[in-house]
């Protein structure tokens, strides 16, 4: 025997009925997260969208792919080495160094920490690390270099985002044998 009513009228309060008890443990679990304090030692366990939520990003650098992809871009990035990844270069991190390295500055740029003190500061490549480039089979501007003959990853992050907004290339041996790429897209 079932525990609802079956006729629809029943059916109906019985779906209220869980609607409003849904609503109110909703704003009584906002209430309890709003009401602990600074000074409290009480924390409020994270709800489930915000703790798969990265921290936030100023507005802007978060990689959006552009709505039609471009035939010039210009980008800037931060090369993130390691041992032997950069010929000429007396890196000495190692490789999951390097890595870890990158994405905290990913994560720095896009809290919106300045690019290019952040270049200045960390880049394995000249600075201010700024290149231009042409989409494949478009003939390049004077300073530009054409799309696929850079490295791939670099191509693929800068040509995958729109002006303003930051992306990276992680490290692989055949498309960016560098090391890693934080890429923020200028034009």
């Amino acid at each position: 025997m079932s525990t609802f009513p079956s006729d629809a009228r029943g059916a109906l309060g019985a779906a209220l009925m869980v609607a409003v008890l849904a609503a109110g443990c909703a704003s009584g679990s906002k209430e309890q997260s709003s009401s602990v304090g600074a000074g409290s030692s009480t924390t409020a366990a994270p709800s489930e969208s915000n703790a798969k939520e990265p921290k936030m990003a100023a507005a802007g650098t978060m990689p959006v792919k552009p709505e039609v992809e471009p035939q010039h871009i210009e980008v800037q990035h931060i090369l993130i080495g390691f041992t032997g990844s950069v010929r000429g270069k007396p890196i000495t991190r190692t490789k999951e160094e390097a890595k870890t390295l990158a994405y905290q500055l990913l994560e720095r740029a896009r809290a919106g920490e300045d690019f290019d003190a952040l270049v200045r500061q960390y880049t394995d490549d000249q600075p201010p690390g700024i290149y231009g480039m042409s989409a494949v089979g478009v003939t390049p501007l004077p300073g530009e270099y054409p799309r696929d003959q850079m490295v791939a990853a670099f191509g693929n992050v800068g040509f995958a985002v729109s002006p303003g907004n930051i992306g990276i290339a992680d490290w692989d041996p055949a498309t960016s044998p560098y090391g890693w790429h934080i890429i923020k897209r200028l034009k």
